[in-house]
């Protein structure tokens, strides 16, 4: 059963759910691991120059995960809300939800892009880079800092195409921009001879095409199409972004401070060395957890559109499928993290320093990704739903509440090791959390069933 023009809504709330799940969750799957891949490209490619310009590769990624944080928290804002309009059957409302949040997208990516090159050299400061590395920071950074409307729109359109279940359309523009990531990366940097802003060339070139392919996608099939006219900057519309992606920003914001503080103690307790290492050890994660957030988010629509319709039993169901499915596959990721993490760090960059640290740390963190599971997919459920101060508590955990706290204490008591270790006891605090959450959430919404179901029998003519 495919979706059609006129059965959108009949594809999402009847198919069954493990059925509907792969569908939406094999092509998100694809574009996020593609992404990751290159997102990862960089630090490859730049590893092949020196040790500190993958430490300033390391250090600039706080900054873009701000910008990704930005356009997340418009994407997935209005990408949730647009969701339970259209199970809620409000059109009308859902195009002026999409158009908001890209408009606003744009809006603050080019504030991002103005004051960012503005404050390049401070910044470069703030986010830890040394005398060694820094002008490879500001250089990366400076182009980098130029893409940000482009980074932060795609997020908006590939969220809000990815609600609407229109997973193929999000993962083609994204793999666009990937492509051409890739391809440009060893091109500008060794055959141009551009070295690391090449790196960055090719990236905000990716993200360009990525925005333009996804814009393109967006026009198509019964996609809400993205209409200036559609703009409405309201106090309500605003607050409904706002409510919906809170949980993201506050996930992808704490993460770019989760990044900065680990970089500023893996200066601290070792140089630029540990920085690459930890840098190389956040990529490789990245990419492997970004086969399961894609499945989350084939999940996602399925989510907030049942939950619009109210039919919370499909709700409970999908989740529980996910995170069976996602466990399964974390733990694969793990034993394969685990038993090459040596090759893994040396593929990077082959510097004994960066290869010791990087080893090390890369099995703590490994050592918990089947934990990783439960902890994303309560986040997306809870955020797909609207419940956005649950969301926000448990986006907050991982990267923010467990995470920074860990990161000021481990290190003074075990050096560097605590360095490495602080994300693995940050993820074990976050998955007790996320349980304790998502027990009373699905309680709730089994509640809310039961007492939809005795009201129906009560009054048949609401069948």
């Amino acid at each position: 059963m495919k979706p059609g023009k006129a059965d959108r809504r009949a594809y999402l709330t009847q198919t069954p759910v493990r059925q509907l799940i792969w569908p939406l969750a094999v092509p998100t799957m694809i574009s996020m691991l593609v992404t990751g891949i290159y997102n990862s490209a960089d630090t490859y490619f730049v590893g092949r120059i020196s040790t500190e310009a993958t430490a300033a590769v390391g250090l600039v990624f706080s900054v873009m995960a701000i910008i990704q944080a930005l356009g997340f928290f418009c994407g997935h804002g209005s990408g949730n809300c647009l969701s339970r309009m259209l199970g809620a059957g409000k059109n009308r409302e859902a195009q002026e939800m999409a158009a908001t949040g890209f408009a606003l997208a744009l809006i603050i990516g080019l504030a991002v892009a103005v004051l960012g090159n503005v404050f390049a050299e401070r910044l470069a400061d703030f986010i830890g880079a040394t005398d060694a590395s820094r002008a490879d920071t500001v250089a990366y950074m400076r182009i980098i800092l130029l893409g940000a409307p482009f980074m932060t729109g795609q997020f908006v359109v590939n969220n809000q195409l990815r609600f609407q279940g229109s997973a193929f359309y999000a993962m083609v523009g994204l793999m666009c921009g990937a492509v051409m990531n890739i391809g440009l990366d060893p091109l500008l940097m060794f055959v141009f001879g551009l070295g690391i802003r090449g790196a960055a060339i090719a990236t905000i070139s990716g993200q360009a095409m990525s925005f333009i392919a996804l814009l393109v996608g967006s026009s198509r099939g019964e996609n809400i199409r993205l209409r200036a006219s559609n703009v409405r900057m309201t106090g309500e519309n605003i607050g409904q972004i706002v409510n919906g992606g809170m949980p993201s920003l506050f996930r992808q914001g704490l993460a770019a401070i989760s990044t900065l503080l680990l970089n500023r103690f893996a200066r601290e307790y070792g140089g630029d060395y540990a920085i690459a290492a930890m840098s190389i050890v956040t990529r490789t994660l990245m990419l492997l957890s970004s086969l399961l957030i894609g499945f989350g988010q084939g999940y996602q629509p399925i989510c907030s559109f049942n939950y619009g319709a109210k039919l919370y039993g499909r709700v409970r169901e999908g989740y529980f499928y996910c995170v069976k499915v996602g466990t399964v596959l974390m733990t694969a990721s793990a034993a394969f993290c685990v038993i090459f993490a040596k090759q893994i760090v040396t593929w990077f960059r082959d510097d004994p320093d960066v290869i010791a640290v990087g080893t090390v740390a890369l099995c703590w963190q490994a050592a918990v990704l089947p934990l990783l599971a439960s902890i994303v997919l309560t986040n997306m459920m809870l955020q797909s739903m609207g419940r956005g101060a649950a969301a926000s508590l448990t986006s907050s955990a991982r990267n923010g509440l467990f995470f920074i706290p860990l990161i000021l204490i481990l290190p003074r008591v075990f050096g560097l090791l605590g360095v490495e270790m602080t994300q693995a006891w940050a993820d074990i605090l976050s998955f007790l959390l996320c349980i304790l959450v998502a027990r009373r959430e699905l309680h709730r919404m089994k509640r809310e069933e039961e007492l939809s179901g005795r009201e129906s029998l009560q009054d048949p003519v609401t069948k």
